[in-house]
């Protein structure tokens, strides 16, 4: 298949040093992932949008001395826009939405060299943790066609776990980053709230749940592109604390004997899948054998305010969404426009109430402020990123009539991952398990407030007991 057969043996970092050195060029490389996609892509449906002459003139104009100069890569088709090229959402309502302007995250994206060839695909509005919209149709898992590969970052996680590119934008606002990371055998790391810069669209995302970064096969490429994209930009309305070097020097660092917490349970107290325990037990194992004191531990939190608030909080935007739509159609959106529990999280906002949004706000800085008292006896929490290990595509329809079961499914399934989002903290999903059926089942770190560099240098000794990069799935 490849005209450049070692092209997936070689993380983000790798690929530039080869254009660095003379050894491959970045025309070279995004013809391998253009092939790539071409070949792999109709199997797993990944990538739905493909800019390879967009990509072709970037690598003709020349492209900045970044870190990442000449390495392919792929944008989320959620909220990041790239000059003269469609963002859809994932749904059905922005069809033909071409953007006249970078998101400027997108602009950082540009300026480290990275050379942009493609959307991936994304449930509508990153409302499931699945990747199955009705406009472009399922993105399957690399590891087992029939099984989900997450979500709503779905389609980067799926291409980098195939092998198309070593690392893929990704965004998290409940866990977008960490559940396809999860469930693709990927590390996704979702950053401190306001890390990367969310404009000049929005000065934050879900009332600051959610944030964009990246999946990847390794820890240090995580690092490497936070370091290219994190800090504030003009006008933004807060900031990440700012950290004492960058993260790329986190990678290899001892962390430490770090005091561990880890909980095998869902927030109501229910045990996971038993493959779900497993690994959470393996790595508590795997952390103690490190050097490092780990301790059976869980702050207490009730699933039922926990839902009821971040319902409030994505019912708003998605409301507000259909309004802006509707203005710039000029009609107003209808329930054939969208899929029936988008349909419903819109009508449900506006039932609420100004008051409860603001009560919606309160709560979640009241749980960081919780988690953080926590915190002050733990440096890390372990947790199941997953309740069970990946799902069967169709599970989570978001065409279904079924809303009890759907969200049923939904909290076995993501028991806990949007803690994270609601109280800012940086939180990953790393790969140490596979089960039985070869599945890929993830284990959830997450740090203080601002802390992404212990995050880091664990998950570097982690990477480094435990190799996973070269666990491929057999497509």
């Amino acid at each position: 298949m490849a005209s450049f057969p070692d092209y997936d043996k070689y993380d983000g970092l790798g690929l530039a040093a080869l254009v660095k050195r003379g050894d491959a060029s970045a025309r070279d490389l995004l013809e391998e992932a253009i092939l790539r996609t071409e070949t792999i892509d109709p199997k797993i449906n990944a990538v739905v949008m493909k800019h390879y002459d967009e990509a072709r003139a970037q690598v003709a104009r020349g492209l900045p001395e970044g870190p990442f100069s000449g390495v392919p890569f792929l944008l989320k088709d959620l909220h990041l826009l790239l000059e003269g090229t469609v963002t859809t959402f994932g749904s059905a309502l922005f069809e033909g939405n071409k953007a006249d302007h970078n998101s400027t995250l997108t602009e950082r994206y540009l300026k480290a060299g990275l050379v942009i060839f493609g959307k991936t695909n994304s449930p509508e509005f990153g409302l499931a943790g699945t990747t199955e919209p009705r406009l472009y149709g399922p993105t399957r898992n690399p590891w087992n066609l029939d099984r989900s590969p997450g979500g709503s970052s779905g389609g980067a996680a799926a291409a980098v776990a195939a092998g198309i590119l070593p690392f893929a934008n990704a965004s998290d606002g409940g866990g977008s980053i960490r559940i396809p990371a999860a469930a693709c055998g990927l590390f996704g790391l979702k950053p401190t709230r306001g890390r990367t810069p969310m404009g000049p669209d929005r000065g934050e995302g879900w009332a600051g749940l959610s944030i964009s970064h990246v999946v990847s096969r390794t820890v240090r490429d995580s690092a490497a592109a936070l370091d290219a994209t994190a800090g504030d930009a003009p006008g933004d309305p807060y900031a990440a604390p700012a950290p004492a070097r960058p993260f790329l020097q986190e990678v290899g660092a001892r962390p430490g004997r770090l005091r561990i917490a880890f909980t095998t349970r869902r927030s109501d107290g229910s045990q996971c899948h038993p493959d779900v325990v497993a690994a959470v037990m393996e790595a508590a194992a795997l952390c103690e054998t490190l050097g490092h004191h780990v301790g059976e531990a869980a702050p207490p939190l009730v699933r039922e305010e926990i839902s009821k608030h971040q319902a409030t909080i994505v019912g708003a935007n998605i409301a507000l969404t259909f309004r802006q739509r509707a203005a710039a159609l000029g009609r107003e959106v209808t329930q054939n426009d969208v899929e029936h529990i988008t349909w419903l999280i819109a009508r449900a906002a506006e039932a609420r109430n100004s008051a409860d949004y603001a009560e919606a706000t309160l709560f979640i800085h009241r749980l960081g402020r919780q988690i953080a008292a926590f915190q002050e006896n733990y440096d890390v929490l372990l947790a199941p990123t997953l309740g069970v290990p990946p799902i069967p595509l169709g599970a989570l329809n978001m065409m279904t009539e079924d809303v009890g079961e759907y969200m049923r499914v939904s909290y076995e399934y993501m028991p806990g991952t949007a803690i994270a989002n609601m109280t800012g903290q940086p939180s990953m999903s790393v790969p140490l398990h596979w089960n039985a059926a070869g599945l890929p089942v993830g284990t959830m770190f997450t740090g203080r407030f601002g802390d992404e560099a212990t995050l880091f240098r664990l998950a570097a000794q982690l990477e480094e007991a435990r190799p996973w990069a070269e666990r491929r799935p057999a497509l």
